[in-house]
């Protein structure tokens, strides 16, 4: 299996890349409120509106849980090995 690495503290994700992250799992699961980013910048007590929620996402990437996983069309948000095992062994298979 092919895998390409993405280092988000050099390379932020791409606004198109996240929103298809947050169609599948919506807004909230994508930030990660434990981050030490996220008390930095005193996000606790934000009511932002979405649009400006996922501009903060690409402008900061620490503030992501992470991992984000792409398999063709398949995603995963956080580590979510039982999935990957799943994705590599239909991989083998064909």
């Amino acid at each position: 299996m092919k895998v390409h690495f993405v280092d988000l503290k050099e390379r932020a994700a791409s606004r198109g890349e996240l929103q298809r992250f947050v169609q599948k799992f919506g807004l909230t699961p994508m930030i990660e409120k434990e981050s030490k980013r996220y008390q930095e910048l005193g996000l606790g007590a934000s009511r932002l509106p979405d649009e400006r929620w996922l501009t903060l996402l690409c402008e900061e990437p620490l503030l992501l849980r992470k991992p984000l996983t792409r398999f063709g069309g398949k995603l995963t948000l956080g580590v979510e090995e039982p999935t990957w095992a799943s994705w590599i062994e239909g991989d083998r298979a064909r």
